[in-house]
C-alpha cells in the first residue's frame, strides 16, 4: 500500500492507496511543534486501526509520498521516513522531483508543492484546460493549460480566515458556525454573517473562475473547474461554475508523483 501525506497550514490529510483506490483517509491538525517521534506515533496509531494493516505496518506500507506547505513539518516527516520507514521508498515533493508539470511562472520555486500536485491530478483525471479551486486555509485558484502546464493562479483569504477576522475585528460580532442560513437575507446577526460568508465566497469563486477561464481558453466553456479542499462542500451548491468535486485531488496527485519517480507498486 502507498501512504500519501498532504500537509497544509491548518490540516494534514493522509490517504492510504491500494493500487489506484484510496481505501482509507484521515484528517488531523497541522502542528509545526510536533517532533518526528510524535508524528511517527500518530501515524502508526491511525494506521494500526485499519484492518488491512493491523500491527504489520512495516510489511504493508510499500511506499510513501509527501508534500507540505509547512517547511518545519516537512523536515520532521523526512526524519520519520528515515528512522521508521527506512526500507520503504519515499518521495517528498520538492525541487528536483519529477512531476511532469511545466511551471510557467516568474519564479517556479515559489509555487506551493500542493498546487503543482493538484494540477497534475486535474490533468490526469479531467484533462486541460482546467481551473482547480482549493478551499483550504487560503482559497487558491490554479490554472492549467490544455497542454498540462501550470500557468499561474489566484490566492484569496480562506473561509475560516474570513470568519475569524470578522469575529476579531468586529466589535459587536463573534465567531460563528460555518453553516447555511435560512435565507440570503439574514434575520439575525449570526445568519447575516453566515450568509455573507457562504454567498460571498460563492460569488467570489464564480467571478474569479469566469475571468480566469476567459484568459485560459478561446472558449471558456472548454475549461473544467474542479473543487477540492476540506471546505469545498460548503460552497458547491451555490457556485454555478464548478464542474467536478474531487475531495482527494491532492492525494491522487501524490500517488501519481510517486509512480513517476519510483514506479507503480
Amino acid at each position: 500500500m502507498l501512504l500519501t501525506i498532504d500537509v497544509g497550514n491548518t490540516h494534514t490529510v493522509l490517504g492510504l492507496f491500494d493500487g489506484d483506490e484510496i481505501v482509507e483517509h484521515w484528517r488531523i491538525s497541522t502542528d509545526a511543534r510536533r517532533t518526528a517521534d510524535e508524528l511517527a506515533v500518530l501515524l502508526q496509531g491511525l494506521m494500526g486501526m485499519h484492518p488491512l494493516l493491523g500491527e504489520d505496518l512495516g510489511d504493508n506500507i510499500e511506499g510513501i509520498s509527501i508534500c507540505s506547505t509547512v517547511p518545519s513539518v516537512l523536515h520532521e516527516l523526512r526524519e520519520v521516513t528515515r528512522r521508521y520507514y527506512g526500507d520503504v521508498p519515499a518521495v517528498l515533493v520538492e525541487p528536483g522531483v519529477k512531476t511532469g508539470v511545466p511551471i510557467l511562472m516568474d519564479n517556479p520555486k515559489e509555487v506551493g508543492a500542493d498546487r503543482i500536485i493538484n494540477a497534475l491530478a486535474a490533468v490526469e483525471l479531467y484533462g486541460g484546460p482546467a481551473v482547480v479551486v482549493d478551499f483550504g486555509t487560503a482559497t487558491t485558484f490554479d490554472a492549467v493549460s490544455a497542454r498540462g502546464e501550470y500557468v499561474g493562479g489566484v490566492i484569496a483569504p480562506g473561509i475560516e480566515i474570513s470568519v475569524d477576522a470578522l469575529g476579531v475585528k468586529g466589535a459587536q460580532l463573534r465567531k460563528i458556525e460555518l453553516a447555511r442560513p435560512r435565507s440570503v437575507i439574514g434575520k439575525n446577526t449570526v445568519e447575516a454573517m453566515q450568509s455573507g460568508i457562504l454567498y460571498g465566497f460563492a460569488g467570489q469563486v464564480d467571478g474569479v473562475v469566469q475571468r480566469m477561464a476567459r484568459e485560459l481558453a478561446d472558449d471558456p466553456d472548454d475549461v473544467t473547474v474542479i473543487a477540492t479542499g476540506g471546505l469545498a462542500p460548503m460552497v458547491l451548491g451555490e457556485s454555478s461554475v464548478i464542474d467536478e468535486h474531487e475531495p482527494w485531488l491532492t492525494l491522487i496527485g501524490l500517488r501519481l508523483v510517486y509512480e513517476r519517480n519510483v514506479g507503480r507498486r
